[in-house]
């Protein structure tokens, strides 16, 4: 449920049209001394979205959150937050809440205090909101941050940032240090809040994994822009895998108008990826009366590693 526009050459872009935006990018880049870290990046995120971010280390990723975050200003391009420019503004900024991959927690902070930061710099902070929150994950109010382990901490710090009520909420390496059990229960939070308040989050990952079943979106940062992307329902729902042998020998000659991303044959028996509608290709499939003919589904990071090797990319290289 994104519509992005790509400036990487024979990027892969899947389109949903008629949406409202966000975060909006345009020819955006940012460097370090002599590094580019991004170039030309030129993105449109759908408000009321979860949107996740996926690349390696250094991809980029905590740079461009830092962007939309209004930390950093871009060296060129344009970057607007609800159609308004972001750096300087700090009405707009309230609206606004990340959370970073490193934390820092004053000596001998607690949980309440550190609740208290937050609700310095937000007036929206909802107390009722975190205590209720907080119970369900078992933090204590009263407990030491100094002696909690990874994922409790990053448990606060995403709490604290959901209790902003912001309208737009960055988590960078969202996930990391949270054991599935948790990793779950933080997730549905997350979607609660998207559901019931319709606002919008951006989240970073260098594990596809990680994101696939919360996100409306994914896409893939690599060598400073979006390589591909896509409205994950969109993805999963166009590409497939197919089973298909026939009496007499067969080449790809014998789907001619199918839009074949892979194929393979073994023995009798092909496999084919295909990228459609799959009513459609069943209908010309079985009008060639096959043998054999089964249609099955593929994760979201098969399809991302097939569209990764038709663009010429490594999956791995970028997603590890």
């Amino acid at each position: 449920m994104c519509y992005h526009n790509c400036t990487m050459t024979d990027s892969t872009v899947y389109f949903f049209n008629g949406v409202i935006c966000m975060v909006k990018a345009e020819k955006l880049t940012k460097s370090f001394g002599t590094t580019d870290v991004l170039r030309n990046l030129s993105c449109e995120i759908r408000d009321g979205s979860i949107y996740g971010l996926i690349g390696a280390n250094g991809s980029g990723k905590s740079t461009l959150l830092r962007l939309i975050a209004g930390i950093y200003y871009p060296d060129s391009g344009s970057l607007k937050v609800d159609d308004e420019e972001i750096f300087d503004n700090v009405i707009k900024k309230k609206d606004i809440v990340f959370v970073a991959d490193e934390f820092y927690f004053p000596t001998g902070c607690t949980v309440e205090q550190y609740a208290q930061i937050y609700s310095e710099f937000y007036d929206s902070f909802d107390y009722s909101f975190f205590w209720e929150k907080l119970g369900m994950v078992g933090l204590p109010l009263k407990g030491k941050v100094a002696t909690f382990s990874k994922g409790m901490k990053r448990q606060l710090v995403m709490l604290c940032a959901l209790a902003c009520k912001c309208k737009l909420v960055l988590f960078d390496e969202t996930f990391d240090g949270l054991d599935p059990v948790v990793r779950n229960l933080m997730k549905n939070i997350i979607y609660d809040e998207v559901a019931e308040r319709n606002i919008t989050v951006i989240m970073t990952s260098h594990n596809l994994r990680e994101l696939e079943d919360i996100c409306d979106c994914l896409g893939v940062l690599y060598q400073g822009g979006i390589l591909f992307e896509g409205d994950v329902a969109n993805i999963t729902s166009n590409v497939f895998k197919v089973q298909i042998a026939f009496k007499e020998d067969f080449n790809e000659k014998n789907f001619i108008g199918m839009n074949i991303i892979s194929s393979k044959k073994r023995g009798s028996v092909a496999e084919l990826i295909i990228k459609g509608d799959k009513e459609d290709c069943r209908k010309k499939l079985e009008a060639l009366n096959p043998i054999l003919l089964d249609i099955l589904p593929l994760t979201l990071e098969e399809i991302f590693i097939y569209e990764m090797e038709l663009l010429g990319y490594a999956y791995e290289k970028i997603s590890v």
